[in-house]
């Protein structure tokens, strides 16, 4: 391959997407380094995702972001250029040009780590744009014109809400309670109630198994979760409802509907009436947990509504906003 391509990256907490122009998403990995701390030797993504937990003492797992910013900038590295490697963007002439996105609401000090660190892996160009502001176009969502969007971009360490006219963020808020929050509640609740150990990957099953945040609609499901009794020390077997999960996540949950209303409250009336009629978008893995869009619906009295892909929001908005540079 001579020439180089152009690339979107949706560096995210818990998963990175790589989206190629032209071809679309060309890579989707979780965000998990393992290095071996005696040879140096490094793998990332699935491979490295499954061995959390799992590990002798030369081998360290690292989460190099934390709250969708660099926490660990040499492991993040590693990771983006074994990633860009993988997908053979990179020319024998020339370099990729690469758009990243970031929280809406990070320092300059966080941008340019970010920067740094897709320039070390060979980047020509590195452009920086605000996650929710690429979420609402993957979404489907027409921000170009003078009217009120709304998108709620749930990811694994933030949740981005953002208000959009004419291309650009009119009012936004990011917080650091998302997807890594509740998995953390969980694993606090089996913890407390239970006095079981048990592990994020356990918790996020629990997550996409048996959670719900909205009991009204009666769903109640229950599954089996196995850890370490805190007591004994020994292998336990306890069952978890859905009405227990709502509990865990409760607290969590309302921090979101919090943010959400206080964004509201700053939006200037004429696209908040906008934002009435069309509705609220969420997007990122957090979108999917069950009912926090009718939660949101009553508690904002706002329509509220899944994008058709959550996951792949941001990546697909990358490849729009290269098309468009």
């Amino acid at each position: 391959m001579l020439f180089s391509k152009d690339i979107g990256i949706d560096l995210g907490t818990a998963n990175i997407l790589i989206y190629e122009k032209g071809k679309g998403i060309v890579l989707e990995e979780p965000s998990v380094v393992a290095k071996n701390v005696k040879t140096g030797k490094a793998v990332a993504g699935e491979e490295a995702r499954q061995m959390i937990g799992r590990t002798p003492g030369k081998i360290e797992v690292i989460k190099p972001m934390k709250d969708g910013v660099i926490a660990d900038i040499e492991a993040t590295e590693l990771m983006l250029k074994s990633f860009i490697n993988a997908v053979k963007i990179k020319g024998l002439l020339s370099q990729p040009r690469i758009l990243i996105c970031c929280p809406s609401n990070i320092t300059l000090v966080e941008k340019n780590a970010i920067r740094e660190a897709a320039e070390k892996c060979g980047a020509r160009n590195v452009i920086i744009e605000e996650e929710p502001k690429i979420a609402a176009l993957g979404a489907g969502m027409d921000i170009s014109r003078p009217s009120g969007n709304m998108v709620i971009d749930i990811g694994g360490g933030t949740t981005d809400i953002a208000v959009l006219s004419l291309g650009d963020i009119v009012t936004s808020a990011s917080i650091k309670v998302a997807g890594n929050r509740f998995d953390k509640d969980i694993v606090d609740y089996l913890k407390n109630n239970y006095k079981l150990l048990t592990g994020e990957r356990t918790a996020e099953d629990v997550k996409f198994g048996v959670a719900t945040v909205y009991l009204k609609d009666g769903k109640e499901e229950s599954m089996e979760v196995r850890g370490r009794d805190m007591i004994s020390g020994l292998p336990k077997v306890v069952t978890i409802t859905s009405t227990e999960v709502e509990g865990a996540l409760r607290e969590s949950v309302r921090i979101i509907v919090h943010a959400t209303k206080n964004i509201l409250e700053q939006t200037p009336p004429e696209l908040a009436a906008d934002i009435m009629n069309k509705g609220i978008v969420l997007t990122g893995g957090g979108a999917l947990l069950d009912g926090l869009d009718r939660l949101l619906a009553d508690e904002l009295s706002v329509p509220v509504f899944v994008a058709d892909n959550p996951l792949h929001c941001v990546a697909v908005g990358t490849g729009m906003m290269l098309d468009r540079m």
